[in-house]
């Protein structure tokens, strides 16, 4: 054996440090401990996303621990076992001489099993006279053993992840059906509000649902599902108020006249509906001419600081919005090529809305222009979305208003 190798039947692998390491740990707290080998194997598995393990291994350390002839693992008895190739891949459901070789370095690296070697590389047991063994060199058993706490720990906590998980899960169901019916409400019944653009916001939010989410998935969609919800919530809210202003004023016999004056909910022409119409979401591919899919009083909440440039000091349309980004663009050091650019990508509202969360985030980006710039090219590649960026904001937004109060 050379040094800083092990020679295996397999060949010559490293012995790095960190197998060393533990090898030299487990050797010490091995004394004094005994555990159920079953229930280890079955925390193990519970465990294995943490260790990196996957169900080939499993089955192979199911089959060593098969070997070894008691229930219980302790330090009185020997822990190491000495099956062959053949043996194990008979009790590991007849896996491959390769597949084993790599089943077994993979539990080698997670710290489960540890190899101990004998002179000519073979696996064996020297037994005394009176046949009890005295010496064995194959896989020891002993992290087995004195992880065995440290595993528990791990499927306990991978368990309460999975809780977490289902509960994340349930409540994006819950709020997705309620953003649903609530749009389908002010759509169907013609409601003051940006309902066309909530519905696209709702479709984009939907179509980033990975087919596999992680908990850290589940929690982003929640997270936009519900600032989704606030912002219909709101429209909602503001109708009622409306209704109930216009009831008193009827009541109190006053005249109301329509004066067909710039609405603080109004779009451009391509979302203008004739009278009487009812809205539609649009399910086409967005024209770069159209106006970005946010309704635009989620967007002043996420980027508040683009508000001061508008006309007179506020903005009520997305043509003061446009204008403030203008503004804006020139303050930031963006060149007009970066941003004729964008809004040819993005469509001039989807560029103002990123000229907006660039501004609120102007601290922390060295190049505006430069940072466009990448945005749009990513857009252009359909590697980007508004989305994810105005949510992180609202989320942001809403961090600040809590700690202020």
């Amino acid at each position: 054996m050379e040094t800083g190798y092990i020679t295996t039947p397999f060949g010559r692998r490293p012995m790095t440090l960190a197998l060393v390491k533990r090898q030299i740990s487990t050797d010490k707290d091995v004394a004094g401990t005994s555990v159920d080998k079953w229930r280890v194997f079955r925390d193990v598995g519970d465990a294995r996303t943490r260790l990196g393990l996957q169900d080939r291994p499993l089955a192979v350390l199911h089959a060593l621990l098969s070997f070894f002839p008691a229930a219980e693992l302790s330090n009185d008895k020997n822990l190491v076992v000495f099956p062959s190739n053949a043996q194990l891949s008979a009790r590991a459901n007849g896996i491959k001489g390769t597949t084993l070789r790599k089943c077994l370095s993979a539990l080698v690296e997670a710290g489960v099993i540890i190899r101990k070697d004998s002179p000519n590389g073979k696996r064996y047991a020297r037994k005394g006279e009176e046949g009890d063994i005295e010496d064995a060199y194959g896989f020891s058993l002993a992290p087995v053993l004195t992880r065995a706490s440290e595993f528990a720990a791990l499927a306990q906590d991978v368990a309460a992840e999975q809780r977490r998980f289902r509960i994340l899960k349930d409540r994006l169901t819950i709020v997705r059906r309620d953003v649903r019916k609530l749009i389908s409400v002010g759509m169907e019944e013609q409601l003051a509000g940006d309902w066309a653009s909530a519905e696209t916001c709702f479709i984009d939010i939907v179509g980033r649902f990975a087919r596999r989410p992680t908990l850290q998935d589940i929690a982003t969609s929640l997270d936009e599902m519900t600032l989704l919800h606030e912002e219909v919530s709101r429209m909602l809210e503001t109708q009622e108020e409306i209704t109930k202003s216009d009831g008193n004023a009827i009541v109190s016999g006053c005249h109301i006249q329509n004066s067909n004056t710039e609405s603080c909910n109004e779009l451009e022409p391509s979302f203008e509906k004739k009278q009487g119409e009812k809205p539609k979401p649009d399910k086409k591919t967005k024209r770069k001419d159209e106006p970005e899919v946010f309704p635009l009083s989620m967007v002043l909440r996420a980027c508040p600081e683009i508000v001061p440039f508008g006309h007179g000091g506020s903005i009520s349309s997305w043509r003061e919005m446009m204008m403030a980004a203008v503004t804006v663009r020139s303050m930031l050091g963006v060149s007009p090529s970066a941003y004729e650019e964008a809004c040819e990508v993005m469509g001039q509202a989807g560029a103002a809305i990123a000229v907006a969360c660039i501004y609120e985030r102007a601290g922390q980006i060295n190049s505006a222009g430069g940072y466009l710039r990448d945005l749009t090219a990513k857009a252009r590649r359909g590697e980007f979305s508004l989305g994810p960026m105005l949510f992180a904001l609202l989320r942001a937004s809403q961090v600040t208003e809590r700690i202020s109060a």
